[in-house]
């Protein structure tokens, strides 16, 4: 038995990656909503199995959905989540999936209160063949026991298709840690298997892009559980000159041994994205993640069926999110410090 699902909002590429999961894991696509017609017409032209529904309502009251995917505008995404869940629907949002602490409490009381499932797609951990390789190997005792991460997620401005208008307004997506980070941050938690953390120094500026005042370009934070610490940076300023959108990097280091994920590409020239390597007391390795499963669709899929939480647990959803909340909020702004 498999599941029926919906899409919501199709603001950010993430879309794409969040139906194709839940396709691959065997989901069936039912039907899509969108307002912005350039966004429709591209979207259905790669999930021609899905119908366009003319309203929002008529997915959530379609007792035969189980799911609602959604890449809306980020601030938009949590009140969706929202209404989804008090239709008896689980929810999986791109990230960020909360754009603020307001938000983060009412979303907790709703999740509870209903009982559905309110997944946020980390992307980088979740459907980063790389990155599961890395949990694997963890897992399996290959680097002792982790005591810190440090994760780096640069990202580049300006694209071939423009950005859209309110890409450049922090209120829009929370800001940078709010966004970028819940990666970072979620991967602090997984990998150093954390229930329980803080936020202990974070700083943002806007260093190159003063002609967008209302965001910023660079962010960085310290965070620690009882038993690790973390590091995450992240910015908008990957070179043109960079092959791909940016030179994604995790470090995790353990008690024997250490991890380096290299994402998106390997500047000294193998091709393609999923480079890890692995250092322990024996040698050195380069592992190829080609094969590795992507496992996140099908359990969600459990998930939905069987009332667990097997592809992410809720606590942790909201733990990671509140993490990213809290960078942001405390942030020193360096470009704006006088002198």
């Amino acid at each position: 038995m498999s599941i029926r699902f919906s899409a919501i909002g199709f603001e950010h590429g993430h879309i794409y990656g969040q139906v194709k999961v839940m396709l691959d894991a065997g989901a069936e696509f039912v039907s899509f909503y969108d307002t912005n017609e350039e966004n429709v017409a591209k979207f259905a032209s790669h999930f021609p199995q899905g119908k366009r529904i003319d309203s929002i309502e008529e997915i959530l009251e379609d007792e035969s959905i189980h799911l609602v995917v959604s890449a809306d505008i980020p601030i938009n995404r949590a009140p969706l989540g929202i209404r989804v869940m008090q239709h008896g629907k689980d929810y999986m949002a791109d990230k960020p999936g909360i754009c603020t602490l307001e938000q983060l409490e009412e979303v907790r009381k709703v999740q509870a209160e209903t009982g559905q499932i309110y997944s946020i797609c980390f992307s980088e951990r979740l459907t980063q063949q790389a990155s599961i390789k890395a949990g694997e190997l963890i897992q399996a005792g290959a680097i002792g026991q982790v005591v810190q991460t440090a994760s780096f997620g640069p990202h580049r401005l300006v694209q071939k298709t423009p950005r859209p208008e309110w890409f450049f307004d922090r209120k829009n997506f929370g800001g940078i840690l709010t966004d970028i980070v819940s990666h970072q941050m979620d991967q602090f938690l997984f990998y150093t298997n954390s229930t329980s953390a803080e936020v202990v120094a974070a700083t943002v500026g806007n260093f190159k892009h003063q002609q967008y005042p209302k965001i910023h370009d660079m962010g960085d934070a310290m965070v620690r559980s009882p038993h690790a610490s973390g590091y995450v940076r992240v910015d908008w300023l990957t070179p043109t000159g960079l092959p791909t959108w940016g030179d994604v990097r995790l470090f995790i280091t353990g008690t024997d041994g250490y991890i380096e994920v290299r994402k998106n590409v390997d500047i000294a020239g193998r091709e393609g994205g999923n480079h890890l390597f692995l250092v322990d007391g024996g040698n050195v390795q380069y592992i190829d993640c080609a094969d590795t499963e992507i496992t996140y669709g099908k359990q969600l899929i459990d998930d939905i069926l069987n009332r667990t939480e097997t592809a992410m647990p809720q606590a942790h959803v909201f733990l990671a999110s509140e993490l990213a909340l809290k960078a942001e909020a405390m942030a020193t702004d360096l470009t704006q410090l006088d002198g």
